[in-house]
């Protein structure tokens, strides 16, 4: 918890310590006993780089500080700027294209590579790193060895050679990761990542030069773009660079095109037209569209601008979540058993564009169609008519990007992303929320990818976000997160916790003459229930007992009937008679029952009383109402109002109803504690 005068942790100010790593601690210890720093968590070893050791000693790889390697060596020389980067032997074209947008960005670099860093002022092996991982800034520690292979640094290195920031940052990078050969931008950025693909490309294409200079399946970064004004038209240019340094396109505008030939000098020094194999060329829009397949495009956040610019005025809205097996795992709408019980968020929009700009190209709210339920085909390509269409519909409405990334899909260095979506419905008001009404908006297709996004105009009003995987039941964690203006807001969808007493049937004539016969001998449940030990001393405990190990007849012949109405809901959810149901009619059930509860109450409560199955059976659902009923009497007893404002004060023990006010999160901290710890065991 930060205090008053701390920055929140995650923040740049106050980043996480990535394995609780304290740069200035180790700095000072490695000063203080003249020793480098050696990372013992990222070692100067093979494994770290993650590719197998090359049978030739004459390629054997050793690992060096950078005064081992130059002797010239600086950690920033001068300034930085887009075509300080170059490619090594091995390494990521996607990680470099994206540290190349980044030198044009002074404030961003700055928040990545913290300043003050030298190799010589205070020098002692160690550099840190900052990156930002799913709503957090992350801070790595690395040493500078670095793997060199016959005299050349394996991965990135300077164009002036005696640079070394950016080896170091590939390196914190690929220590983030767990290894040097592994999208990058919003690591670097912390902002909305979009991306579209214009076409697929084959893997035998890949590596190949065009007849255009450009390198198949390769990543170039985009580093500027102008217009440059003709008498006849204008043209708008793309400035680009291939991280390798060298190999440049060669088709029209290009650093030796003839179209410079008419343009004015003027002109090509404002824009800086360089006739210099660097790797950074500049090409038409045009055929820019017509030459490349993919286009990832980074948001810089709002709170890289200063208070003035026009996006102070937006905000970012952020929470992580997870999809549990049989519980919040529901699946696409094509499963609408439990499409419902995905992870749900409140979104209200208030505050309308102030102006719409023409050229914007964002998409208006509709309801999409039923195939946008199925996976995607990345064969398929978009329909620009449809979307010329939509551009028709716009009027002043509200402009949000829902963004929804999967987490932690790395399994044995590999990625292994789920297909998901998001769907956006509309709502008069809270309670009245289907999600077999047709969504106002949705991300699209079911997409194996990172994340998925989508920026739209939405009316003013209240939605829920629900966001899932194709198929239900495969477990995941994911981020998701709102730029909106600063007057909406997103929230966690919430019920509001309640019980109410359903009327049991009365002790029947046949189970009063049993309890009677029985009771005198023991006060127990006959094992006809088949019900363990253990979930019979939690029934009897769960009664008013007195302190005393035994019920009284009259409690005896209540918890009978009360187990026999409960054994009757249990079953009309035991859809297969198999003794069990489906952890995702625990919900249904606990209503049946006269228990409403929050979605992450209902997983908790999922988890454990069904110790990690799918199915829950009979006595683990008893059990669960009998704690639960128990929990209720507890709070109904607490004397003090204040402990009561503070933890359950929402409950209402008369109605339903939905809140979109701060007080649910408060409401519900008292029985998510309560279930997690021993308050909730007897």
């Amino acid at each position: 918890m930060a205090t008053n005068n701390e920055a929140p942790l995650g923040s740049t100010e106050n980043p996480i310590k990535f394995k609780d790593q304290d740069f200035e601690t180790l700095q000072a210890e490695c000063l203080k006993s003249g020793v480098l720093f050696s990372d013992p968590t990222f070692p100067a070893e093979q494994k770290s780089i993650g590719t197998p050791e090359d049978p030739d000693p004459k390629k054997a790889i050793q690992w060096k500080r950078p005064k081992e390697i130059s002797k010239n060596a600086v950690f920033v020389e001068d300034t930085t700027a887009t075509t300080d980067i170059c490619q090594g032997q091995l390494g990521n074209c996607w990680l470099l294209a994206a540290l190349s947008c980044l030198t044009a960005h002074p404030s961003l670099f700055m928040k990545v590579v913290p300043p003050n860093q030298s190799l010589s002022d205070r020098y002692a092996g160690i550099f840190h790193f900052k990156f930002w991982q799913y709503g957090e800034w992350v801070e790595v520690v690395v040493d500078d060895r670095l793997p060199v292979r016959e005299g050349r640094l394996l991965f990135s290195y300077s164009r002036t050679r005696n640079e070394f920031w950016s080896a170091l940052v590939e390196k914190a990078y690929a220590k983030s990761i767990a290894t040097f050969l592994t999208s990058h931008m919003q690591h670097f950025r912390g902002d909305g990542g979009l991306h579209w693909r214009h076409r697929p490309l084959s893997a035998s294409d890949i590596g190949k030069v065009t007849g255009e200079g450009l390198i198949k399946g390769h990543a170039y970064a985009i580093t500027d773009a102008d217009k440059l004004t003709k008498p006849s038209d204008e043209i708008l240019l793309l400035r680009l660079r291939n991280p390798w340094g060298f190999i440049e396109y060669c088709g029209p505008w290009s650093d030796k095109g003839k179209e410079w030939e008419n343009v004015d000098p003027t002109e090509k020094e404002r824009i800086e037209v360089k006739c210099v194999e660097d790797g950074e060329f500049w090409i038409s829009a045009e055929d820019f569209s017509n030459l490349f397949d993919v286009v990832e495009l980074c948001s810089v956040n709002p709170d890289s601008y200063d208070e003035e610019s026009t996006l102070a005025s937006w905000a970012i809205t952020e929470h992580e979540g997870c999809w549990l097996l049989g519980s919040s795992a529901g699946g696409s709408r094509k499963y609408n058993k439990t499409f419902w019980k995905n992870p749900q968020y409140t979104l209200v929009l208030k505050e309308k564009d102030e102006n719409e700009d023409e050229d914007d190209d964002d998409d208006v709210g509709d309801d999409g169609e039923d195939g946008d339920d199925e996976m995607e085909d990345p064969t398929v390509t978009p329909d620009p008519k449809k979307k010329a269409e939509k551009q028709k519909q716009k009027v002043k409405r509200c402009t949000v990007l829902v963004e929804l990334l999967q987490k932690n899909r790395r399994q044995r260095d590999k990625l292994n992303f789920l297909h998901i979506a998001f769907h956006i419905y509309k709502v008069l008001y809270l309670s009245s929320f289907n999600v077999s009404n047709r969504p106002a908006c949705r991300s699209g297709k079911y997409k194996a990818q990172r994340g998925v996004w989508r920026k739209m105009r939405l009316d003013p009003g209240t939605y829920v976000i629900v966001v899932s995987t194709y198929r239900p039941n495969i477990p995941g964690e994911f981020f998701v997160r709102t730029f909106s203006k600063i007057g909406n807001t997103l929230d966690v969808f919430i019920f509001v916790l309640f019980f109410y007493q359903v009327m049991t049937a009365p002790v029947s004539s046949k189970d009063q003459e049993r309890v009677e016969m029985t009771f005198d001998k023991q006060a127990v449940l006959e094992k006809d229930y088949h019900l363990p030990l253990e979930t019979c001393r939690e029934l009897i405990f769960g009664e008013d007992t007195k302190g005393r190990c035994a019920l009284s007849r009259e409690q005896a012949g209540t918890l009978l009937a009360s187990v026999r109405n409960l054994q009757s809901i249990f079953s009309q959810f035991d859809e297969d008679s198999s003794g069990s149901m489906s952890r995702f009619e625990l919900s249904s059930a606990l209503q049946a029952v006269g228990m409403h509860c929050d979605n992450k109450v209902v997983e908790l409560l999922s988890e454990r009383f069904t110790s990690g199955e799918l199915d829950m059976p009979f006595h683990g659902f008893l059990s669960c109402v009998t704690r639960l009923r128990k929990l209720f009497a507890l709070y109904e007893s607490e004397t003090s109002q204040e402990v009561k404002d503070r933890r359950i004060n929402s409950v209402s023990i008369k109605h339903a109803r939905l809140c979109t006010d701060p007080g649910p999160e408060q409401a519900f901290h008292f029985l998510l504690v309560s279930i997690r710890s021993g308050c909730f065991s007897f």
